[in-house]
Order: C-alpha cells, then sequence, then structure tokens
C-alpha cells in the first residue's frame, strides 16, 4: 500500500526501501506526538480533581487548559523559525528538556498560578514538537512513504491521549484522593527522558544539511536511509531546488517570494480547519461534558476512554486510507462527517429530556457519548492525519520550518480561544446550543476546504514545491531555471 508517483516518482517505487535506521528515527522522533497526546489528553481526568485541591472556577478551569495551548502556539511559531537556522535535531532536544521541566512543574504545583504557569511553558514543548516533529520525518524519509511515516506523528498524539484516559482511571482505581491528578501529571516525564536520550544518537535531515550548504552531510543521510540506487537522484533534485536562480537571489536577500506567502496563507487556514472542529473540547472536556448530561465520575473516566480507542482505531485506519485516496478527498470527507455529527448531538442533546422520573437520563448520556464516537471517527481517520501530512509538505524547503511553526501556532491559537472560552460557554449557554455553534463553523469550514484544499499525494518534496511555485506565481517569468 504504498503510493505511486503522478509525477516521475513511480519509478523507483521498487527501489526505495525503508532502511532499518527510518523507522527508528521515526518512534524516536514521534515521541513527541506521544507527549503531545498525553499533555493535552491528561488535563480531563486530572480536572475532575484538581477542581477540589486547587478550588478552580470556570475561569481558572479554562485557563489551567486552555495556557498549554496558548504556550504550544508561541512555542510553535519559535521553534519553526530557530529550526530553520540551528536544525531540526536540535530543536527537537531543546523540546525533551522542556517536556521533563513542565511536567515535573505541573505535579508538583502548590496553587492554581503556578499550575498554569507550568502548564505554559509545558505548552512551549507541545507546540514546538507539533512543528517539528513531521518537518524532521518528512525531510528524512523517502518519498513514497512520507504518508505513512507522517502520519504516525497523528498516531503518536491520540496513542497518548489514549495512555492519559487509562492511566487516569488507573491511578485514580488504585490511589484516588484529591492529589491523586498529580501522579496524572507527572507520568509525562518517562517518555520525556527517553526522547531526549534518543534523539542525540540520530542525524539532522539532509535537506536541512543541503539549505546550509553541508551536501556532504547530506548524502551520508541519504546513504543510511535509502537505497542506493535512488540516493543520486534525490540528492540530485535537492541541489537543484537549491540552485535555481530565483531560490539564490531570495536567499541572498533574505527575502519570501509572494507565491510562498500565499501558500503559507493557505497552510494558516488547513491548520485553522482541523481545530474549528471543536475535537478538543471532546478530548479535553469529555468527562465534564458526560457528568452535565448526568454520568458519576468514575463511569464519565472510564466513558472517556472509548474515545481514546475510537482515536487510536481510526488513525489506523486513516493511515490506510492515505495510500488509497488523495489528501483532498479525505479533507473533504472528514469536515463533512464532523460537521454532521456535531449537528446530530446538538439535536439530540436538544430533543431528549434531561430526567426521567427525577433521575439523570443515562441513554441520553450513551447517546452523547456516542455521537462524539461517531464525530472521532471522521476527526481521527481523516480530518486530523491529512492535516498533520498536508502541513509537513506542502511548504518549500527554504521557510519548511518557519512556515509549519506559524501555521501551527494558527492552529493552536484557534485551540487556546476553544479550550479558555468553552467552559464558560457549557455554563452560559449550555451543551446544545455550543454544539450548534461548534456545526455553523463547521459550514464554514466544510466551504473553504471546497473551494481550497491542495493535493500533494504521490510527489517528493521537490516536486510539490515547483507545483505550488507554478500554481501561486503572478509572474511565471522567475520558473526558468527551476
Amino acid at each position: 500500500m504504498t503510493e505511486t508517483s503522478n509525477g516521475g516518482t513511480a519509478g523507483t517505487k521498487a527501489g526505495t526501501s525503508t532502511e532499518p535506521l527510518v523507522k527508528v528515527i521515526a518512534f524516536i522522533a514521534t515521541l513527541g506526538g506521544l507527549l503531545f497526546g498525553y499533555d493535552t489528553g491528561v488535563i480531563a481526568g486530572a480536572l475532575l480533581f484538581m477542581k477540589h485541591d486547587l478550588h478552580l472556577t470556570s475561569l481558572t478551569t479554562g485557563m489551567v487548559t486552555s495556557f498549554l495551548i496558548l504556550g504550544s502556539a508561541i512555542g510553535a511559531i519559535f521553534a519553526g523559525r530557530v529550526a530553520d537556522r540551528f536544525g531540526r535535531k536540535k530543536i527537537i532536544l531543546v523540546m525533551a528538556l522542556i517536556f521533563m521541566v513542565g511536567s515535573l512543574g505541573c505535579a508538583t504545583a502548590p496553587n492554581v498560578e503556578m499550575m498554569i504557569s507550568f502548564r505554559f511553558i509545558l505548552g512551549l514543548a507541545v507546540g514546538g514538537a507539533a512543528a517539528i516533529v513531521p518537518v524532521y520525518i518528512a525531510e528524512i524519509v523517502p518519498a513514497n512513504r512520507r504518508w505513512q511515516f507522517v502520519t504516525l506523528q497523528e498516531l503518536m498524539i491520540v496513542s497518548g491521549q489514549l495512555i492519559a484516559y487509562t492511566s487516569n482511571a488507573a491511578i485514580n482505581e488504585i490511589w484516588g484522593g484529591e492529589t491523586t491528578w498529580r501522579w496524572m501529571l507527572g507520568v509525562a516525564c518517562v517518555p520525556a527522558v527517553i526522547l531526549w536520550v534518543g534523539m542525540l544518537f540520530l542525524p539532522d535531515t539532509p535537506r536541512w544539511y543541503a539549505m546550509h550548504g553541508r551536501y556532504r552531510e547530506a548524502r551520508d543521510v541519504l546513504e543510511r536511509t535509502r537505497h542506493s540506487r535512488v540516493v543520486e537522484k534525490e540528492m540530485g533534485e535537492i541541489r537543484k531546488s537549491m540552485s535555481s536562480k530565483s531560490e539564490k537571489n531570495a536567499r541572498r536577500k533574505k527575502t519570501i517570494s509572494t507565491w510562498m506567502k500565499r501558500l503559507v496563507a493557505l497552510g494558516i487556514g488547513v491548520a485553522m480547519l482541523q481545530q474549528l472542529s471543536g475535537v478538543n473540547t471532546i478530548m479535553f472536556y469529555a468527562p465534564t461534558m458526560l457528568q452535565a448530561t448526568g454520568l458519576g465520575t468514575n463511569a464519565s473516566l472510564l466513558a472517556t476512554i472509548a474515545n481514546g480507542v475510537i482515536s487510536v482505531i481510526m488513525t489506523f485506519v486513516g493511515i490506510m486510507l492515505l495510500s488509497r485516496f488523495g489528501r483532498r478527498p479525505l479533507l473533504l470527507t472528514g469536515q463533512i462527517g464532523c460537521t454532521c455529527t456535531l449537528l446530530a448531538i446538538g439535536l439530540l442533546t436538544w430533543l431528549m429530556p434531561e430526567t426521567v422520573d427525577g433521575h439523570p437520563d443515562v441513554l441520553r448520556s450513551y447517546l452523547v457519548l456516542a455521537g462524539m464516537l461517531i464525530f472521532l471517527c471522521f476527526q481521527q481517520g481523516a480530518l486530523s492525519p491529512v492535516t498533520w501530512l498536508l502541513l509537513s509538505e506542502m511548504f518549500p524547503m527554504r521557510i519548511r520550518g518557519m512556515a509549519n511553526g506559524v501555521s501551527v501556532f494558527a492552529m493552536q491559537m484557534t485551540n487556546f480561544s476553544i479550550a479558555f472560552l468553552f467552559p464558560m460557554l457549557l455554563e452560559t449557554f449550555g451543551l446544545t446550543n455550543t454544539f450548534f455553534a461548534f456545526a455553523a463553523i463547521g459550514i464554514a469550514g466544510g466551504i473553504f476546504a471546497v473551494l481550497f484544499a491542495p493535493e500533494t499525494q504521490g510527489k517528493t518534496l521537490e516536486q510539490i514545491e515547483k507545483h505550488f511555485k507554478k500554481h501561486l506565481q503572478d509572474d511565471p517569468a522567475p520558473q526558468t531555471g527551476s
């Protein structure tokens, strides 16, 4: 189930094997995605205990949840900029250290102010990992396996969330008590240490080496991660991309071409689309919402595990679908499916009574949970994996780190706004109106996807760059020599 190229890479399909080092690189690097998922998912269960221990209000609940996302937005744009200069590997190493510090700080926070501060620090690492890990993988793996290894990042994110939900329920069952949340938050130190140690022994990407004129090191990485028959061809494409007249002039003047700016704007739109579905209200606040429908604490925690299981299963499905269908069809399917499901949940909570014979309607609670699971089928099986894959491959080499960082910044600022406002929206407008609002936003997002969603399947990074340059450039004249 490998991609074939529409632009000349089909002939390399048989000759481009996935060397063992590529698999090791992908696994270690995507531990950043595992930490991303764990640190965003763990708060769902921790809030149930933290709100009593730290005396949280709806405002401070939103701040504890959302300040990690605010930090991730800043971390993404900062990491994206410096990664182009200092390298993808060095930034991932720094992010691993910040993961350790942030996790320990959150686990030992004595009050809500310190908790919010360390959640922000932890967010810097979350955003940095979200921006750089997909770029690192996309630049280092063979073109015909890029879809598989970049989407591994999404699989690790949802796996981290599943681990968080499962450990939340297990820790509560074993220890319980108001301080249970400290153990929940502290566990993240373990994969952070593994990520830091593992990255010490991995190379940077061949394209980053080439961007800085270090062609010998670029070739060395290609020889270690490719079949020998395709090294010369890929090295030639990289050299050609770096040696075009327009590219040389832009690097010398340190300017960004008009077509690149348009491409960054498109990337921002694709990134925001993924969060405007409201997915993280379900991932962050599922136990809170289920409690609001009448389920108890233990039942809410256990039911939330189903969200994590479905997310992992559907990400596997999404990875398989990407090998058969293009990016654009899956993006459209995910967006339309998420919007319709949000509308259905809103109708369900509106039409069904909250209580039956003076008791909470348990059937209503489980139907809401079922709606959440169907929503996640579309989100994690189509919309999310396609988004991360597109962002990792659609930008030209010279601005890839910066452009991906800006796009993830926009994604996480959207995420931050939703996570911060959701508890207050839930308290003020109720569950029904909140879901209707997300459905309305989803309709607008669907229109954007129909008009602008790109297709990049079956092309090398250099071919993708050439494609966007051709279609987004005002004046075709500078294309000669590229």
